[in-house]
């Protein structure tokens, strides 16, 4: 499938913005390591399962936990993952609202058999976070979710969207909703 001309508006269009926060889960593990593009994982809410399966943008901030104790979960691949609840975090990273892209659907380059909700923080940290809370508020949708044929092709496309949606957050009708999650 070619990828479509992504359709800006002015400002938010219906059903935007969705707002919500949400816990980190454990994903597939794909995002650092294959990709070299870290996701924070979240549960497909309601709201997020009636859209159409895709790429989003929008904004997001890290909430941790601080009277969880660190834990370790297993992944369905056998990986084992450390939950500390985003306590280990530096003040900057949990005080400032980051701009986000997030994937939701089947990850049809992975055939995967359960329908995920990924976010990709345009940020790099230092430390992992799993086990906190992800605020979010998604303001448009990208293109829909594509099959490629390589891994190159899949990293070259998100790269696309992560500039897309670094240049639309810019918009002042857009940027504004970064207010919303501080």
């Amino acid at each position: 499938m070619t990828r479509p001309e992504t359709i800006v508006h002015d400002t938010p269009q219906p059903p935007y913005p969705i707002k919500h926060k949400s816990p980190i889960i454990s994903g597939f593990g794909r995002g650092s390591s294959e990709l070299g593009i870290p996701t924070a994982n979240i549960p497909v809410n309601q709201q997020l399962n009636d859209l159409p399966t895709g790429i989003y943008y929008g904004w997001c901030k890290i909430y941790p936990h601080p009277q969880q104790l660190e834990s370790t979960e297993q992944r369905p691949d056998g990986q084992d993952v450390v939950f500390n609840h985003g306590n280990k975090l530096c003040k900057a990273d949990l005080t400032t609202v980051w701009p986000m892209v997030m994937s939701i659907g089947w990850n049809p380059f992975y055939h995967n058999k359960t329908k995920a909700a990924e976010i990709h923080i345009i940020h790099k940290f230092q430390q992992d976070f799993y086990g906190a809370d992800l605020q979010y508020v998604v303001l448009g949708y990208i293109r829909p979710e594509l099959n490629y044929t390589t891994k190159e092709a899949l990293i070259k496309d998100i790269e696309l969207d992560i500039k897309i949606a670094e240049n639309i957050l810019k918009n002042p009708e857009y940027a504004k909703f970064e207010h919303d999650l501080e």
